[in-house]
């Protein structure tokens, strides 16, 4: 249940980063729901390697880089679906950016209500 609403509510924000920044576009929610499988899925299998192979660099920027790569599987992702565009790697980079805010909310906001709803439940 709580993969499921996650999984929603990323597809939410994508839609919410489409609307807040023109750069970024989002055909439908159909699209978004696919985006955000997309995204997870690159960012669960193609993110640690790419962290990996920059690190000297990261290290170099004091972990700057990596909004970089997060702007690179942005991008990416809109370049495998064709539901989400992407105007520039500018756009990737503050659309990235906004959508991992959104996650970070959606993330917190799931723990408390999950956590609240086992506490009530002993």
């Amino acid at each position: 249940m709580k993969l499921i609403l996650r999984w929603l509510l990323l597809a939410a924000a994508l839609l919410l980063v489409a609307h807040l920044y023109p750069g970024v576009r989002v055909a439908s929610f159909s699209a978004a729901l696919w985006a955000a499988v997309v995204l997870g899925l690159l960012n669960t299998l193609l993110r640690p390697v790419l962290v990996l192979l920059t690190l000297p660099v990261t290290v170099l920027t004091l972990g700057l880089f990596l909004l970089v790569v997060n702007a690179g599987m942005f991008w990416f992702a809109a370049e495998l679906l064709k539901g989400l565009s992407v105007a520039s790697f500018g756009a990737a980079m503050i659309g990235s950016l906004i959508y991992s805010l959104c996650g970070m909310v959606i993330d917190v906001a799931i723990e408390r209500l999950f956590s609240r709803r086992d506490a009530e439940s002993v």
